[in-house]
């Protein structure tokens, strides 16, 4: 979808019924927030856009270290709204200057962490992308930042104001699937095994070393950034890390049980030959104390086969159901003669999502101080799963994890895993 002043004005409308939309609080109108964004790509300005279409934001700061992004936002943001916000590559000096009201973090996923603590730190309420960070101690850190400041943070897992989600969780809440004893969760993926892509030398316009920021210096190379990044294990977690959250999420909306007792998996780079070292197979067993939840992912041999490409299965006495993204949900009864039950998903353009009603969830509780729908608490949690996923994986062997202390039992090795050093001047976060 190309962005023109008509497509934004019809947007706009749609924002404005994402705040009558049931289930979805609403904000005061009258107020406005000074508002800056860090990470102007193709994510970050989807919700800024939406953040401007809600009509209470004032874009006064755009932070990108590639001006390829970062020009061009800024620009798109003028002819949309006739603001010129200031630009920034040190999103430091952006704080600073800009005091923003409200930050939104978009950038890869290795510095999620510091944007979101140093903006708390500044005053402001945060829109923070998923996953919350690359190892679990930075997501605990960036809860204690946001209840130390009395800040909301609202995490991007949109799926918790997708009708569809909505209807099913409801439909799960009320019992109708009986006792449910088994989750199994997955993505699976087209894609073939690829090649691999030398590095070069960074583009003009992009400072490759702020890029890498608290995470390893690396050489440049295209496959990384733009948008690559999420399979390069120094700055990201893998399909587990990315798509893995959502559903993650969706098992700690579902259940009263807020982390797993057991993480084992086992996954490989068996197909791709690219430069990626993130799995491009992975299988997860979370055991709870009343179900077991399983993750499964490849990023090969997408087929027709399956009814589902992606997506949560729950497995109850009553019948399975299924919840998704593009093919909404469905509730396949265990009866015999019985017709399944569809609710068609209803998401916003482009990319189809539903940041509009996320964002006004967020809205709401910056008003009234209220714990948003996507509560930082709940992300870290989330997060922690696909974390505990890839760190059993790597040391191949099964971790009983301690979810009140969030700590490996009896597992020095582990525990030493649940951070990382970051490179200097960086210092991690308490």
């Amino acid at each position: 979808m190309t962005w023109t002043r008509r497509s934004f004005l019809q947007t706009t409308a749609a924002a404005s019924a994402a705040f009558a939309a049931p289930g979805i609080r609403g904000a005061d109108k009258a107020k406005r927030y000074r508002t800056a964004l860090i990470g102007t790509g193709w994510w970050g300005m989807n919700i800024l856009k939406a953040a401007v279409a809600a009509g209470q934001s004032d874009v006064v700061g755009l932070c990108d270290v590639d001006r390829r992004f970062l020009d061009p936002a800024a620009e798109e943001i003028q002819k949309l709204t006739n603001q010129s916000p200031k630009k920034f590559g040190d999103y430091r000096e952006m704080l600073e200057q800009q005091q923003p009201e409200i930050v939104i973090v978009a950038t890869p996923d290795h510095w999620h962490p510091l944007n979101t603590i140093d903006a708390c730190n500044a005053g402001a309420h945060v829109f923070v992308e998923k996953p919350v960070g690359h190892t679990v101690m930075e997501g605990r850190a960036m809860v204690n930042a946001a209840r130390a400041n009395d800040r909301i943070v609202q995490v991007g897992t949109h799926r918790r104001v997708s009708p569809h989600n909505m209807w099913a969780m409801d439909f799960l809440h009320e019992g109708k699937l009986g006792p449910i004893g088994m989750l199994r969760s997955f993505v699976h993926s087209g894609g073939g095994p690829g090649s691999p892509t030398p590095d070069e030398e960074p583009p003009e316009g992009l400072d490759w070393d702020m890029w890498c920021g608290p995470a390893p210096l690396n050489p440049y190379n295209p496959a990384i950034h733009p948008r690559g990044f999420r399979h390069f294990l120094d700055y990201a977690n893998g399909t587990l890390g990315d798509w893995g959250i959502h559903w993650m999420d969706q098992i700690i909306w579902w259940s009263e049980e807020q982390w797993p007792k057991t993480v084992a998996s086992t996954g490989a780079k068996w197909i791709r030959k690219d430069n990626a070292d993130a799995p491009d197979t992975q299988v997860v067993q979370f055991g709870f104390d009343s179900f077991t939840a399983v993750w499964e992912h490849r990023r090969y041999a997408g087929n027709h086969a399956e009814n589902h490409p992606y997506g949560i299965y729950f497995y109850g006495t009553q019948g399975t159901l299924h919840l998704g993204w593009l093919d909404g949900s469905t509730f396949y009864p265990a009866a015999r003669g019985r017709e399944p039950t569809h609710r068609e998903p209803e998401l916003h353009l482009p990319d189809h999502q539903n940041i509009p009603e996320l964002w006004a969830d967020f809205l709401h509780c910056i008003r009234t101080g209220e714990r948003p729908v996507c509560d930082i608490e709940h992300g870290h949690r989330a997060t922690t799963m696909s974390l505990l996923g890839m760190l059993a994986m790597k040391l191949g062997r099964t971790l009983e994890w301690d979810g009140e202390n969030e700590q490996v039992v009896g597992d020095e090795e582990a525990n030493r895993l649940l951070r990382r050093e970051y490179r200097a001047p960086w210092k991690y976060p308490i």
